[in-house]
């Protein structure tokens, strides 16, 4: 028996929201021999939708429509720079209300997690959404708790997930649990991905973020700690720079950035580690590298990436770093 999905589109949604999951279930009845899911592409009108890319996708139904498909077994929502318009639509969030009720799945990719939240379904859920976006998304709406590393999760019979390409994770996700891991494998190969990607969005945010919520004395020390952060600073030595006690100062850290001042240190210097480890063609061996940003030694620096990036140094070089042509640089990673 076929399942239908819809994935559901707007003006100014993000091109891969839409097709990124959709691949999925479209490989999926390539692969399998047979037909597992029928698919749709909703809109508030039949007709081409413009996504913020510029490229037009073409809706095959209206949202008013939805009902003709039941029963509907998913819904996945698209997110992209229209988000912020289609959450003032209240006649779409009344069909997200009532297809919460109707549908099998109800999900989100990237920032389509703000329009279920505007709907009120994530009160009192847990959800993601990308990592740019969970700061505000935890603002706007205190209802709900906000995991800002998580890839894509579900609560309650909710689906959330981050951006853009972990749409891709949860389709995955969705499809091995409706056909088995062996067909949700052959898919991930065929899209060249992760049928379980390792780490969480920890990968790609930046600790400069935290920089920019920061302001008056807390701010000027935090700005001389980024012109040189492998510079040894003690916690009496910041304290002085802004002529505060270390006590107070650790307050200050504590209100401003949620954090202390040795382990906003720490993650400044992985992230200047990280940084040399994926733009050089050949970088440093990591027992050189922990001991340039003043982060012990190899081993400490692992601890460190698995701890804060979910995965190694090697896998993390390996997937987001310098491509040589031969790749030999990589075998610099495992020195000690």
């Amino acid at each position: 028996m076929s399942r239908t999905i819809a994935l559901l589109a707007y003006p100014d949604c993000q091109l891969l929201d839409v097709s990124g999951p959709w691949q999925v279930f479209a490989s999926a009845n390539q692969l399998s021999g047979h037909t597992p899911y029928r698919l749709h592409l909703v809109a508030e009108r039949v007709g081409p939708v413009t996504t913020n890319g510029g490229l037009p996708l073409l809706a095959d139904l209206a949202w008013q429509e939805l009902d003709s498909l039941a029963p509907l077994d998913t819904l996945l929502i698209a997110g992209g720079s229209g988000v912020a318009m289609q959450c003032q639509n209240p006649a779409l969030l009344q069909i997200l209300r009532y297809q919460s009720k109707a549908v099998r799945r109800l999900g989100s990719v990237c920032t389509g997690a703000f329009l279920l939240a505007a709907a009120g379904l994530l009160d009192g859920r847990r959800a993601t959404t990308h990592w740019r976006h969970c700061e505000r998304l935890a603002k706007d709406y205190p209802g709900v708790e906000v995991l800002a590393d998580a890839l894509y999760l579900e609560s309650s019979g909710l689906y959330t997930s981050a951006g853009v390409t972990a749409g891709i994770d949860l389709a995955l996700s969705l499809l091995e649990a409706d056909q088995g891991s062996e067909l949700a494998g052959q898919v991930a190969r065929e899209l060249v991905m992760f049928l379980h990607r390792p780490g969480g969005q920890s990968q790609f945010s930046e600790v400069l973020a935290q920089q920019q919520r920061a302001s008056g004395s807390l701010r000027r020390l935090l700005d001389r700690l980024h012109a040189d952060p492998a510079k040894p600073y003690r916690l009496e030595d910041m304290a002085d720079y802004i002529a505060v006690s270390p006590r107070h100062l650790s307050r200050l850290f504590r209100r401003q950035l949620n954090t202390t001042p040795g382990t906003y240190l720490t993650r400044l210097r992985l992230e200047q580690a990280r940084l040399t480890l994926v733009g050089s063609a050949q970088p440093p061996s990591l027992e050189r590298l922990a001991r340039r940003w003043q982060l012990g030694g190899a081993e400490q620096l692992r601890r460190l990436f698995q701890r804060y990036y979910g995965v190694s140094p090697t896998i993390y070089r390996q997937r987001f770093g310098h491509r040589s042509r031969d790749n030999s640089s990589l075998s610099l990673l495992k020195d000690a």
